[in-house]
């Protein structure tokens, strides 16, 4: 742990220092009397923080959240799905696409050929999916063909239980994908979420239609939908699931091995973020390996510090594997004290 507890030293010397660090940070250093970058000598010393807070993203003013070192940069500001209330937003400079090259270099170019074009079927607007798998496919040497696709509408007609408008509107999702794969026959790698993926499996063969990588993401990655996924629809294309959202960036999944029975195991982008499986009812507890917990987040970027922060998921904690020599999660899913009110969507 020791390059994760230097890292940590690094990000807390940057976020606390009055020349570069962040307004939000250094206000809350003000109040609570005490030097972070004094204090703060190890991972787990950021449980002097507390509990990062949910309301704290939502609403502005959005510039507190942007380090004093990169106020003249052009700034992005990316929300979360918005399910519940006000959406939480992210500034961003540069971390999705750092994020998303980290990403890259674990897709294999047989799957996911250099130069070849991608399809985005998934949430657009203001979430950074958009942005973020348009710079993968660019990094990558293609161009990204993408959907119009509005995550906050389907909840509202999930919501008043139209359920022939969501199938009105995922029939309009999917007819875009559908127009777009006929026009372009150079795309060969997708993302889209679970529930599309099965929708446009029901009308065309994928793999005749030229894809031969899928990057797949959302909550409603099952072990059951896994096994029919790579049963049912691959064929030979190469399926990366992934458990990605804007506050943390991107953990990618444990290379395949029928030995975990389709279970969806994620790792974390190490250091720039950390996934720990915690006691519900004692959040600074994390529990054994295999048992099941609430999912907790750490942030540790440069443009983003978020310690300790308490996700709407729950997972079982899985020990470190040989790609990832770390703490992983397995077969992540809304945490369930939480289920009666959280409406997943598309998702």
């Amino acid at each position: 742990m020791t390059s994760l507890d230097q890292h940590v030293r690094d990000i807390v010397a940057w976020h606390f220092d009055p020349e570069t660090g962040t307004p939000f940070w250094l206000d809350f250093v003000k109040k609570a009397g005490w030097d972070p970058r004094k204090e703060i000598r190890t991972y787990r010393d950021l449980d002097r923080f507390g509990f990062f807070e949910d309301e704290w993203l939502r609403g502005g003013p959005v510039r507190r959240w942007v380090p004093k070192a990169y106020a003249s940069k052009p700034i992005y500001t990316f929300e979360t799905g918005g399910s519940t209330g006000v959406p939480k937003s992210r500034v961003n400079i540069n971390d999705f696409r750092i994020d998303y090259e980290m990403f890259s270099d674990t897709l294999p170019d047989e799957h996911f050929p250099r130069g070849s074009d991608w399809l985005m079927v998934g949430p657009s607007g203001p979430r950074r999916l958009r942005l973020a798998v348009e710079h993968l496919a660019q990094h990558r040497g293609g161009i990204s063909f993408c959907v119009d696709l509005d995550p906050r509408w389907v909840i509202k007609l999930l919501k008043a239980r139209q359920m022939d408008q969501v199938e009105a509107y995922k029939r309009h999702v999917i007819e875009q994908a559908l127009t777009l794969l006929k026009a372009h026959d150079s795309i060969r790698c997708l993302f889209t979420t679970p529930k599309l993926l099965e929708a446009l499996a029901e009308k065309i063969s994928l793999k005749k239609a030229g894809i031969r990588g899928i990057f797949c993401g959302g909550t409603e990655m099952t072990p059951q939908f896994h096994r029919w996924v790579r049963e049912e629809v691959l064929e030979g294309i190469y399926f990366a699931p992934t458990y990605g959202n804007t506050l943390m960036g991107l953990a990618v999944h444990k290379p395949f091995d029928l030995k975990d029975n389709y279970a969806i195991i994620y790792y974390p982008p190490m250091p720039r973020a950390v996934l720990e499986v915690v006691d519900p009812d004692h959040p600074t507890r994390i529990v054994e390996y295999g048992q099941t917990g609430r999912v907790r987040l750490t942030t540790l970027t440069k443009e983003f510090f978020m310690p300790r922060f308490l996700e709407r998921d729950e997972a079982e904690r899985e020990p470190p594997c040989d790609a990832y020599p770390w703490d992983g999660v397995r077969n992540v899913r809304p945490f369930s004290r939480f289920q009666t009110s959280v409406t997943e969507g598309v998702y």
